[in-house]
């Protein structure tokens, strides 16, 4: 259930409007004062906030102002003031919407609604999903770094991670111990082959059954290694 804060003075105003979002399926609170109204839209999680433009203590141009600084919550502006020039302003201090009183309840709450499909919108847009690899009973999260063999979590240093990930990424294609040791290493391969020797037996004894007869890394003797599918 979405949370809105309405920061009104005129108490039946306020009231009025909590009623229709009420009925609506929103969870409202009230507060009819600027400075208590601004402490709790900064510190609490409200999904939106209706904002009244002449306010005792701190107006809603400073409340709108502090308030965008701080998070990306809608605003509703509202007012009595018809002027184009206060709308400007809270149009451009980062409200979302100025509604002039008096408006119909009907009406806010279909903004309201508009607003918050809007904002949930863009918010699940850049929420990022974690990059994974699935196979065969092997989880790697790329994003956390994190490996799981038969759902167990395995830990990896970062050199086997990068090789185990290297080779899931790339299913069934063999690569030398010098491609493996220039991709994961980034260095020539002349003096240490025996790095990436010692990485897949290491790695395998982490991910495979039996490590000695491997089900995840071949060895293609003569050439190198191959993660397969």
């Amino acid at each position: 259930m979405s949370r809105i804060l309405i920061i009104e003075d005129e108490e039946s105003i306020a009231d009025l409007e909590k009623d229709y979002l009420e009925l609506s399926g929103f969870e409202v609170d009230i507060e009819g004062e600027g400075p208590a109204g601004l402490e709790r839209a900064l510190n609490e999680d409200f999904q939106l906030v209706i904002l009244d433009l002449m306010l005792p203590g701190v107006d809603g141009f400073e409340i709108c102002r502090q308030l965008r600084e701080a998070k990306n919550t809608p605003i509703i502006m509202v007012s009595a003031k018809k002027d184009d020039i206060d709308k400007i302003r809270g149009l451009g201090l980062g409200a979302d919407d100025y509604m002039t009183k008096p408006f119909s309840p009907s009406e806010l709450v279909a903004r309201v609604k508009a607003h918050l499909t809007r904002y949930e919108r863009l918010v699940s847009s850049n929420v990022k999903e974690n990059t994974v690899i699935e196979i065969r009973g092997i989880k790697i999260d790329k994003t956390a770094r994190r490996v799981w063999v038969g759902g167990e979590e395995k830990n990896f240093t970062s050199r086997e991670f990068d090789l185990l990930t290297f080779l899931a990424e790339n299913p069934n294609h063999v690569f030398t111990k010098e491609e493996l040791f220039r991709r994961i290493w980034d260095m020539d391969s002349v003096g240490d082959i025996a790095t990436v020797t010692v990485h897949i037996k290491k790695i395998r004894e982490k991910i495979e059954f039996n490590s000695t007869k491997p089900q995840y890394i071949e060895t293609i003797w003569g050439v190198g290694y191959r993660f397969k599918v």
